[in-house]
């Protein structure tokens, strides 16, 4: 049970190509994207409302290098992975906060090409 007390799993779409990210002394590969989740519900007047959800995902290492390869726009995938929160500040000195879902299992659930079912694992 103790694996459980961060984690995080998604089902959704690849909101854009993923991006890679350089950064400088580091030998890992980083990527992030984005991955919109939609929950669909009736509002009071029975109307069907479908709110989507932003969230953003990074990749390092091995997963990472699995994303460059094979994640594109529109790709329906699951992952599971842990939340992380940075900050950061600003030229004016605002600090900013960001929180991500690091990315360690990628599962493709779309039947587009020949990729279904197809994973990355990062090796812990």
């Amino acid at each position: 049970m103790s694996n459980l007390k961060n984690k995080v799993q998604l089902i959704g779409n690849v909101g854009g190509n993923p991006e890679n990210i350089q950064l400088e002394n580091e030998s890992t590969k980083l990527v992030k994207f984005s991955l919109a989740t939609n929950e669909t519900y009736k509002n009071a007047q029975g109307e069907k409302v479908t709110d989507t959800e932003w969230h953003n995902i990074i990749a390092w290492g091995k997963t990472a290098q699995f994303v460059e390869k094979h994640l594109t726009e529109g790709k329906h995938i699951a992952l599971e992975g842990k939340i992380k929160t940075r900050s950061y500040e600003t030229e004016s000195g605002e600090k900013r906060y960001i929180t991500e879902v690091v990315a360690r299992d990628i599962v493709f659930l779309s039947a587009k090409g020949n990729d279904m079912g197809q994973t990355s694992t990062e090796e812990e």
